[in-house]
């Protein structure tokens, strides 16, 4: 079953890869029908991928939220999302920005080790349904910050070009700064509410198992930052207190300080944590 879910991933891989050259293409020439094979590709890459998580959470007997598995989890969840939004807002230049990311998540997932399995302590903090759907929650928050900060990225872009008066094939492309701030604005807004239950399972979780100074966990002080990040976003934004320029920036900060934290996860020994790599 190993050997399938790999050949699975690899295959969802080929199509993401496939489907970024179509989204290129058809975002750079405009071939309108190029966008109808660039989804069946993304469509078909995504079923695969959905396939091999399946199988390898049959071989395993449980599906697996750490280490490299979060990064497939990840990738999975960003794509599912782009899918959701596109049929939602009706925008079609998305997929051309998304779903490398995706790809690249996966990417690294190959390039990371094997976890080296933790210890009977370990597994009782993450053997419990509380904490996958806590990692689930993250996850798929994470996607919603990604599309935001994505969002507001081209926000930046174009807000530029319209102000130092040029064009190019690019900025002709992209949705109007009223509609990216938008797509910005509602991919936070419902990532934030995410974010925050899985944070909360997560310290219900440490608070049940009495770990002591769970607070002090830089991966746990690092999702403070996030969080911090996008409540700064969502207040200026609805209050107008700042320019959407500088809301803009806040989000596409909020997604370093996810980056960062993902660093963090896999490679900071110290602290209780363990949704990476141990």
């Amino acid at each position: 079953m190993e050997v399938a879910s790999s050949v699975l991933f690899w295959f969802a891989f080929a199509l993401y890869v496939g489907a970024t050259v179509l989204y290129a293409y058809q975002f750079i020439l405009k071939h309108s029908k190029v966008v109808w094979w660039a989804r069946l590709l993304t469509g078909a890459g995504f079923l695969c991928h959905t396939a091999s998580i399946g199988v390898a959470s049959v071989a395993a007997g449980r599906t697996v939220f750490t280490g490299k598995n979060q990064l497939i989890l990840a990738s999975w969840a960003l794509v599912l999302l782009y899918f959701v939004l596109e049929h939602l807002l009706k925008i079609r230049v998305y997929g051309t920005f998304l779903i490398p990311v995706g790809i690249v998540l996966m990417a690294i997932s190959v390039l990371m080790r094997s976890s080296g399995g933790h210890t009977p302590e370990q597994e009782l903090l993450i053997s419990t349904a509380g904490i996958a759907f806590h990692v689930l929650l993250v996850v798929f928050a994470n996607a919603g910050f990604a599309f935001g900060a994505v969002s507001s990225a081209l926000y930046l872009y174009q807000n530029n070009q319209l102000k130092q008066h040029k064009s190019n094939r690019v900025s002709r492309r992209l949705p109007s700064l009223a509609t990216l701030q938008t797509v910005a604005r509602r991919s936070v807004l419902l990532a934030f509410p995410v974010y925050t239950s899985g944070l909360m399972l997560g310290v219900i979780r440490a608070t049940q198992t009495d770990v002591g100074g769970w607070w002090a966990d830089p991966r746990v002080m690092m999702s403070g930052f996030v969080w911090g990040t996008y409540v700064i976003y969502l207040v200026t934004l609805y209050r107008n207190s700042v320019s959407s320029r500088t809301s803009a920036w806040i989000s596409v900060v909020g997604l370093v300080f996810v980056a960062v934290l993902a660093v963090l996860a896999r490679t900071v020994g110290a602290g209780f944590h363990v949704f990476g790599v141990p």
